[in-house]
């Protein structure tokens, strides 16, 4: 069986970790990058890429390509997504799908004109222990789950990893909410909104309260709560404010609680982890949604979380935006 051929569209920091993986899936094939960082393509092509490209459209245009991944700014996603439509090309493309709703829709319509398959990265998905939890909640072992809490906190953009993992002064596109669509909420939220519909259906209601610590366009942290059609209630917190890192999800069941973290390795535990399977346990899910994408294209699945996934994530969002409670 020939492999699946991939092309990497963005080198920066979440592109150079798919870069890194792609070469320890099965079946699939790096073949070609494209970036403007002369920098990057140099690592790039250091790390056996035989093909680099400056302009993505270039890329594109490589018969030898059978699917991209997409880990652009999410300003670029709408109109690098639907050129890899037009060029037949499957797409994986990094959250949020895109900056809004109507471009979201774009997406998805022209993957489906031009019969190539989507799906958006979600590595949470992937998670050993979230999956399982998944799998527990369907098998009713929590009983009816009336309140879930889910918190994803970090140093968000303001210590920037890219090119070589090292701390770089942070792309302006960061800050700029014509580019990014928000901030914490669409950034971190996007994760947390989809994770909660994943395990309990569609949500019918949400109200967000912001917070603007830094005095930017765009919110830093965010309270969000939800309720699902299926009854659940959830409290969703997210923030860019903290130098401490924290992913958790608490389920409060009429039969049974659940707890479950994703946190980095200690540095002794991560570097075994390095040398014995080339990425680390907290870096794992982001390979497994790479392997899951190929055997995709390979068996001629649809994946999931599918460009409907990432557009009903952002639909779900841009409720809480509108719907905001003040308070004094």
């Amino acid at each position: 069986m020939s492999p699946i051929k991939l092309g990497v569209i963005g080198l920066g920091y979440i592109g150079q970790i798919h870069l890194r993986h792609i070469k320890r899936i099965l079946n699939a094939q790096v073949v070609a990058a494209a970036d403007l960082s002369k920098k990057a393509l140099t690592k790039a092509r250091n790390n056996g890429v035989e093909n680099t490209y400056s302009n993505y459209e270039q890329l594109l245009e490589n018969p030898e390509i059978d699917a991209v991944i997409i880990a652009l700014p999410t300003h670029l996603h709408l109109e690098c997504a639907l050129r890899a439509a037009e060029a037949k090309k499957h797409i994986f493309l990094e959250k949020p799908i895109a900056r809004n709703v109507k471009e979201a829709k774009e997406i998805v319509s022209a993957a489906y004109k031009n019969s190539v398959k989507l799906m958006v990265g979600y590595p949470l998905r992937f998670n050993t222990e979230f999956r399982e939890l998944k799998q527990r909640i369907s098998k009713g072992e929590f009983g009816d789950v009336e309140i879930a809490y889910a918190t994803y906190i970090s140093s968000g953009p303001f210590f920037h990893r890219a090119e070589g993992y090292a701390p770089v002064p942070v792309p302006e596109w960061w800050f700029n909410k014509e580019l990014t669509g928000g901030g914490v909420l669409i950034d971190l939220g996007s994760h947390i909104i989809n994770l909660l519909r994943w395990y309990f259906g569609e949500i019918t209601d949400i109200r967000a309260q912001l917070g603007y610590r830094f005095n930017m366009d765009v919110e830093d942290s965010a309270m969000c709560l939800a309720r699902f059609q299926n009854g659940t209630r959830a409290a969703v917190n997210v923030g860019w404010f903290s130098q401490q890192y924290q992913l958790k999800v608490d389920l409060l069941g009429s039969v049974k609680h659940a707890t479950l973290s994703h946190v980095p390795s200690n540095p002794i535990s991560t570097v075994i982890q390095m040398l014995t399977s080339g990425t680390s346990r907290f870096y794992f899910p982001h390979k497994s949604e790479l392997q899951y994408f190929v055997d995709c294209l390979i068996r001629e699945l649809n994946p999931e979380p599918s460009g409907q996934d990432g557009l009903k994530d952002l639909e779900t969002i841009t409720k809480a935006y509108e719907n905001q409670i003040h308070l004094e």
